[in-house]
Protein backbone atom coordinates (compact mmCIF):
# COMPACT_ATOMS: atom_id res chain seq x y z
CA UNK A 1 0.00 0.00 0.00
CA UNK A 2 1.40 3.13 -1.01
CA UNK A 3 1.91 5.89 1.67
CA UNK A 4 1.02 9.64 1.50
CA UNK A 5 2.12 12.00 4.17
CA UNK A 6 1.07 15.56 4.65
CA UNK A 7 2.66 17.91 6.99
CA UNK A 8 -0.16 20.18 8.21
CA UNK A 9 0.20 23.65 10.40
CA UNK A 10 -2.00 26.27 11.30
CA UNK A 11 -1.20 28.77 8.50
CA UNK A 12 -0.91 31.86 8.00
CA UNK A 13 -1.20 35.51 6.12
CA UNK A 14 2.32 35.64 6.31
CA UNK A 15 4.31 34.52 3.69
CA UNK A 16 7.18 33.52 5.74
CA UNK A 17 5.25 31.12 7.82
CA UNK A 18 3.85 29.71 4.86
CA UNK A 19 6.70 29.18 2.99
CA UNK A 20 8.44 27.69 6.43
CA UNK A 21 6.34 25.18 6.99
CA UNK A 22 7.05 24.39 2.61
CA UNK A 23 10.64 23.82 3.65
CA UNK A 24 9.85 21.87 6.60
CA UNK A 25 7.90 19.27 4.29
CA UNK A 26 10.65 19.40 1.60
CA UNK A 27 13.12 18.64 4.15
CA UNK A 28 11.58 15.96 5.92
CA UNK A 29 10.83 14.72 2.19
CA UNK A 30 15.06 14.66 1.44
CA UNK A 31 15.60 13.25 5.07
CA UNK A 32 13.16 10.26 4.58
CA UNK A 33 12.73 9.71 0.59
CA UNK A 34 13.73 5.82 1.19
CA UNK A 35 10.82 5.17 3.60
CA UNK A 36 8.29 7.67 2.64
CA UNK A 37 8.13 8.72 -1.70
CA UNK A 38 5.05 11.13 -1.29
CA UNK A 39 5.11 13.92 1.18
CA UNK A 40 2.87 16.97 1.14
CA UNK A 41 2.27 20.34 2.77
CA UNK A 42 -0.39 21.83 3.97
CA UNK A 43 -2.34 24.57 5.50
CA UNK A 44 -5.48 23.76 8.13
CA UNK A 45 -6.53 27.35 7.19
CA UNK A 46 -5.66 31.00 5.42
CA UNK A 47 -3.79 29.17 2.90
CA UNK A 48 -2.85 26.68 -0.05
CA UNK A 49 -2.37 24.03 -0.13
CA UNK A 50 -5.03 23.38 2.45
CA UNK A 51 -5.78 19.84 3.76
CA UNK A 52 -7.67 18.63 0.54
CA UNK A 53 -5.58 19.94 -1.88
CA UNK A 54 -2.67 18.25 -0.21
CA UNK A 55 -4.58 15.04 0.50
CA UNK A 56 -5.70 15.17 -3.48
CA UNK A 57 -2.14 15.59 -4.42
CA UNK A 58 -0.81 12.28 -2.36
CA UNK A 59 -3.43 10.33 -4.29
CA UNK A 60 -2.59 12.02 -7.33
CA UNK A 61 1.01 10.81 -6.93
CA UNK A 62 -0.67 7.27 -5.88
CA UNK A 63 -1.23 7.38 -1.77
CA UNK A 64 -3.71 4.72 -1.13
CA UNK A 65 -3.37 5.13 2.63
CA UNK A 66 -2.76 9.05 4.10
CA UNK A 67 -1.45 9.71 7.07
CA UNK A 68 -1.50 13.56 8.49
CA UNK A 69 0.93 14.91 10.72
CA UNK A 70 -0.03 18.08 12.60
CA UNK A 71 2.52 20.34 12.94
CA UNK A 72 1.01 21.68 16.63
CA UNK A 73 2.37 21.54 19.80
CA UNK A 74 -0.73 20.61 22.14
CA UNK A 75 -3.92 19.19 21.59
CA UNK A 76 -5.95 21.90 20.97
CA UNK A 77 -9.40 22.07 19.02
CA UNK A 78 -7.66 21.75 15.90
CA UNK A 79 -5.98 18.38 16.85
CA UNK A 80 -9.33 17.01 18.42
CA UNK A 81 -11.86 18.92 15.45
CA UNK A 82 -10.87 20.48 13.04
CA UNK A 83 -7.94 18.66 11.20
CA UNK A 84 -9.63 15.39 11.82
CA UNK A 85 -12.41 16.26 10.46
CA UNK A 86 -11.03 18.20 7.61
CA UNK A 87 -8.98 15.44 6.51
CA UNK A 88 -12.13 13.39 6.44
CA UNK A 89 -13.69 15.62 4.08
CA UNK A 90 -10.81 14.96 2.01
CA UNK A 91 -10.72 11.15 2.46
CA UNK A 92 -14.25 10.88 1.04
CA UNK A 93 -13.68 12.45 -2.56
CA UNK A 94 -11.15 9.50 -2.81
CA UNK A 95 -12.98 6.43 -1.94
CA UNK A 96 -10.75 3.30 -1.83
CA UNK A 97 -8.47 5.24 0.37
CA UNK A 98 -7.81 5.43 4.27
CA UNK A 99 -6.54 8.07 6.66
CA UNK A 100 -4.97 8.85 10.00
CA UNK A 101 -4.03 11.89 11.86
CA UNK A 102 -0.80 11.33 13.86
CA UNK A 103 -0.40 12.65 17.76
CA UNK A 104 0.49 16.42 17.85
CA UNK A 105 4.23 16.97 18.46
CA UNK A 106 3.98 17.44 22.25
CA UNK A 107 6.62 17.19 25.13
CA UNK A 108 9.47 15.22 24.14
CA UNK A 109 13.04 15.36 25.13
CA UNK A 110 13.72 16.88 20.99
CA UNK A 111 11.86 19.26 21.80
CA UNK A 112 13.76 20.29 25.22
CA UNK A 113 16.75 20.18 23.57
CA UNK A 114 16.00 22.34 20.48
CA UNK A 115 14.19 25.22 22.96
CA UNK A 116 18.30 24.68 24.65
CA UNK A 117 19.64 25.38 21.05
CA UNK A 118 17.92 28.42 20.62
CA UNK A 119 18.33 29.73 23.94
CA UNK A 120 22.47 29.22 23.70
CA UNK A 121 22.22 30.77 20.51
CA UNK A 122 21.30 33.85 22.19
CA UNK A 123 23.40 33.80 24.44
CA UNK A 124 26.69 32.68 22.60
CA UNK A 125 25.71 35.59 20.49
CA UNK A 126 25.91 37.65 23.54
CA UNK A 127 21.98 38.14 22.26
CA UNK A 128 22.93 39.75 19.36
CA UNK A 129 22.18 38.72 15.97
CA UNK A 130 20.71 39.94 12.58
CA UNK A 131 17.36 38.47 12.99
CA UNK A 132 15.76 40.04 16.53
CA UNK A 133 18.58 43.31 16.08
CA UNK A 134 16.53 46.64 16.32
CA UNK A 135 12.78 44.60 16.89
CA UNK A 136 11.16 44.08 20.32
CA UNK A 137 12.55 41.17 20.77
CA UNK A 138 15.90 41.72 21.14
CA UNK A 139 15.50 43.61 24.48
CA UNK A 140 17.28 46.60 22.92
CA UNK A 141 15.99 50.03 24.39
CA UNK A 142 14.51 52.94 22.34
CA UNK A 143 12.56 50.55 20.63
CA UNK A 144 8.78 52.05 20.88
CA UNK A 145 6.34 49.20 21.78
CA UNK A 146 3.41 49.50 19.61
CA UNK A 147 0.22 49.98 20.25
CA UNK A 148 -2.06 46.82 18.95
CA UNK A 149 -5.21 47.39 19.94
CA UNK A 150 -6.17 44.55 22.35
Amino acid sequence: MKLGIIIVDHGSRRIESNDMLEQLAAMFAQRFREKYEIVEPAHMELSEPSIGTAYDRCVGRGAEKVVCCPFFLGPGKHWTQDIPRLVATAAQRHPGTSYHVTPYIGIDELIVDLLEKRVSTCVNRNYTCEQCAGTLRSGEGGIEIPDVGH
